[in-house]
């Protein structure tokens, strides 16, 4: 395959799965995600975002927007992301196993009624399944970003947004959109 054609074929693919998510079901259950949030920090919570990988930045960039900004400058807000401290993730890799790296990170910043956020195209990576059945025991509401199958995240979530694709690349595109809208509608609530 040409270049030009890998290239088109990339595109294309991304604009089709975005193009699902105008969907009236989708638009309905993502101004939802982003109401629970929104609730939540107007109760003093905040989020917490995890997941490995391509997951793992997305958690990070999620935490980032939410932090500092998306588009208005306004106050703070908190969010935190599991993926950041590479001394945490590798201490208790080591002291635990690697399926522990989220859960036990929960011990120590989750309250009840925080949010979490777990983040797994797959919707079945150990540690984020893990992590996840500890945020239901702490009495945190869970929303899962995962793809068209969901996987145990689906069944494990509280709310769970499977992005409409089974291609990797898709999916995460899909997150990335859904984090900014979140973002954004979030912003403009909190801070009108």
């Amino acid at each position: 395959m040409e270049t030009k054609q890998i290239i088109e074929n990339f595109i294309n693919g991304s604009i089709e799965a975005k193009k699902k998510m105008l969907d009236e079901g989708q638009i309905v259950y993502i101004q939802t995600i982003a109401n629970k949030i929104i609730e939540a920090y107007q109760n003093g919570k905040k989020l917490i975002v995890f997941g490995n990988g391509g997951s793992a930045s997305d958690a990070l960039h999620f935490a980032a927007e939410i932090v500092c900004r998306f588009e208005k400058n306004r106050k703070a807000i908190p969010a935190i992301a599991l993926t950041e401290n590479i001394s945490t993730l590798t201490a208790i890799g080591n002291d635990f196993g690697y399926d522990y790296v989220f859960s036990r990170q929960l011990e120590a910043f989750a309250q009840k009624g925080d949010i979490a956020i777990a983040i797994t195209t797959s919707g079945n990576s150990i540690n984020v399944i893990n992590a996840v059945d500890s945020a239901k025991k702490m009495g945190m509401f869970v929303i899962g970003l995962t793809g068209l199958d969901g996987g145990q995240l689906k069944v494990k979530s509280d709310m769970c947004y499977c992005a409409p694709s089974k291609n990797t690349a898709r999916i995460q595109e899909c997150h990335i959109l859904l984090i900014h809208i979140v973002s954004k509608i979030i912003e403009e609530k909190l801070f009108e």
